[in-house]
């Protein structure tokens, strides 16, 4: 209950920090702590958390490796899947030793059965061999999905710097100058890009003028087109083939448009040859013979037209005239003369 101005009431209890009545008399809280003396708190320790203490790594991976010896295959198999599970970059293999002390042949045999098993089209997280190492990354066929959890874009590069990095990436080292005289435009601005994404980087400069800096790819760039190194990177003939085959799929595409298969099958059989071979002789023989019926067929038109056309003798006694010689040849002689 509270008096006429509005104060506490008298109850012996100490009162609050905040104003408010404490439930608790001053003997109350006295019979619980005690007197208390400021130089006792004074010569009282301070209470400590005692750390562990460092332990020694090379032991302590010593009986890592030593109990790694004794896992059957299976055990090793989901070790190494749970290492790269929670891995934010690729593992390679001195990686994944360092972090098991499994052997390394059997890190080989079971990362070859974990990407048989994590394949593409069959599971949702997928081994891939990146940047020499190996990583778990999402099924591509799942990318729609994921990225519309993630809420995030597709990382795209423009057609310009697409050009740019494939120039690099076969050439390299490349310097500006040697990228613009391919491209035939000024490459500052997408070599710029291409280094803030650290998808190239300065490898040095070119000892030459002008001493240009020289680019070439970087790891990010491998984990970018999920390429194991720059060896698999497709080669010139590979993109020819590949420009075959879209234009075969074209014309399949297209039932109007002739097809070159049959003719493309004519050329790799074998007997094929043999057969045009055979075609050639034959048709050269046969113009040989049509040749010699042509010929015989002028002379048996000449000796029939000299039959029926006799060439008539010449008069005699007309002078200058000759044996076979013609009257008109006679007459225009005589004129002449």
């Amino acid at each position: 209950m509270s008096t006429g101005n509005n104060g506490p009431e008298d109850t012996g209890k100490a009162p609050r920090a905040s104003g408010a009545p404490s439930p608790f008399t001053e003997e109350e809280i006295a019979a619980v702590t005690g007197p208390g003396d400021e130089d006792e708190l004074e010569d009282s320790e301070v209470a400590t958390i005692e750390a562990d203490e460092v332990p020694d790594l090379q032991s302590s991976f010593e009986k890592l490796a030593q109990k790694s010896r004794n896992l059957s295959p299976e055990r090793i198999r989901t070790v190494l899947e749970s290492v790269l599970f929670v891995a934010d970059k690729p593992l390679d293999l001195h990686q994944l030793y360092e972090a098991t002390g499994i052997d390394r042949e059997k890190i080989q045999e079971a990362l070859n059965q974990i990407s048989g098993i994590h394949r593409d089209g069959i599971s949702g997280v997928v081994l891939y061999e990146v940047a020499g190492g190996w990583q778990f990354r999402t099924d591509p066929h799942s990318a729609e999905y994921v990225r519309r959890y993630l809420r995030v874009k597709p990382q795209r590069l423009t057609r310009a710097a697409v050009e740019t990095l494939a120039i690099i990436a076969y050439r390299q080292p490349a310097t500006r100058p040697e990228i613009e005289d391919i491209r035939g435009v000024d490459c500052g601005a997408v070599i710029k890009a291409l280094l803030d994404r650290k998808l190239i980087k300065i490898l040095g400069k070119k000892e030459e003028v002008g001493r240009p800096m020289l680019y070439g790819t970087t790891r990010e760039f491998l984990e970018f087109f999920a390429l194991k190194d720059l060896s698999a990177l497709p080669t010139l003939r590979e993109f020819h083939e590949l420009t075959q085959e879209h234009q075969e799929i074209v014309e399949k595409e297209r039932p109007a448009a002739p097809s070159a298969s049959g003719t493309v099958e004519a050329l790799a059989d074998p007997e094929f040859q043999k057969r045009m071979d055979k075609s050639v002789a034959a048709s050269e023989a046969a113009l040989e013979e049509l040749e010699e019926a042509m010929s015989a067929a002028d002379k048996t038109q000449k000796a029939t037209a000299s039959i029926l056309n006799p060439t008539p003798p010449p008069s005699e006694g007309e002078p200058g005239s000759a044996p076979g010689a013609r009257a008109d040849e006679v007459e225009g002689g005589g004129n002449g003369g």
